[in-house]
């Protein structure tokens, strides 16, 4: 990385450089003056400031115009170099082509909103970003905001809950919970009453040492307890459970409509109120007004707004 004296440059005036360049095309301090839109003794006094910091007269009057010397003529091209890159930086466009753009979106989860986001989120990507990679990793509540931080990740989803200033949430939808099971393994048809619920035997995901895994906050909000007997870090392990034996899942309801056709088991309500976290997006301050995450945060919102709740 270029060695730069901030302090050294903080001491320079750096609009001298523009009032040089300027005298340098026009060969004129009264013209310079008008192209810059000042007055002509602020020119002059520009000019004066130049000839002390470099200890040279730079411009020399001939006639009607004002001659370089052999220094000025030394400085003119880096100095022109010099604002031109000024000015691209200045000017540089932020727009984000999601046609043409080659990039590596990097997320994390802390829900099973990876299973209901990443199918399609994926073939969007592949109809209207071919070059834009997706990369997801689950992650946990402790350690989300230092990898945000970091530049690990991009964004993550789940249930975040941050008031630090330098993070931006995004509600995604609230969270509601649902049963599954088998038809053929258990009797219930439409619903399940409570006791049962309570006495026959669970299976639910969890990422703890707790059995009761996610929902343990949950119960331990209203003094309940499962007969669990079966846990898996991922819910498609629950949903294979629970269709191989007479087992019963409590599930986000989103997760249990949109794989629990698939795996032939039945969904109904909970027979009792549990309540989960809202599920959320969160990102960095530094990324909030970048294209490119302003335009997959849009995809996500509308792939999960789309979803029946």
């Amino acid at each position: 990385m270029l060695q730069i004296d901030h302090f050294d440059l903080r001491t320079f005036d750096l609009n001298l450089l523009i009032a040089f360049d300027a005298i340098m095309r026009e060969r004129s301090v009264t013209r310079a003056a008008q192209l810059l839109k000042i007055r002509q003794p602020a020119m002059s006094h520009s000019l004066s400031l130049l000839r002390t910091l470099f200890q040279d007269e730079l411009f020399v009057r001939v006639g009607t115009v004002m001659q370089p010397t052999v220094r000025a003529l030394a400085l003119a091209g880096p100095v022109e170099q010099a604002l031109g890159m000024m000015q691209t930086v200045i000017h540089v466009s932020s727009e984000f082509d999601p046609s043409t753009d080659q990039r590596i979106f990097r997320m994390g989860f802390s829900s099973e909103v990876e299973l209901l986001l990443m199918p399609e989120l994926a073939l969007r990507l592949r109809q209207l970003a071919p070059g834009v990679k997706l990369h997801g990793r689950p992650v946990q509540q402790r350690d989300v905001y230092r990898m945000l931080d970091d530049r690990v990740l991009d964004l993550a989803i789940g249930c975040f809950d941050s008031q630090a200033m330098r993070y931006r949430q995004q509600l995604l939808f609230e969270q509601s919970l649902s049963c599954v099971f088998h038809p053929d393994k258990m009797r219930f048809k439409l619903s399940i009453p409570l006791e049962d619920y309570l006495s026959l035997p669970h299976a639910l995901v969890s990422l703890s040492e707790s059995l009761h895994g996610c929902l343990e906050s949950a119960l331990d909000a209203i003094g309940g307890k499962l007969n669990v007997v079966a846990t898996s870090s991922e819910f498609l392990g629950v949903l294979g459970m629970v269709a191989s034996a007479p087992l019963i899942a409590t599930l986000p309801t989103r997760m249990a409509r949109r794989y629990g056709e698939a795996f032939g088991l039945q969904v109904v309500p909970v027979p009792m109120i549990l309540t989960l976290p809202d599920v959320s997006l969160v990102w960095t301050a530094q990324e909030d007004n970048h294209p490119a995450s302003q335009w997959l945060r849009g995809e996500i919102g509308g792939i999960l707004g789309r979803m029946p709740s």
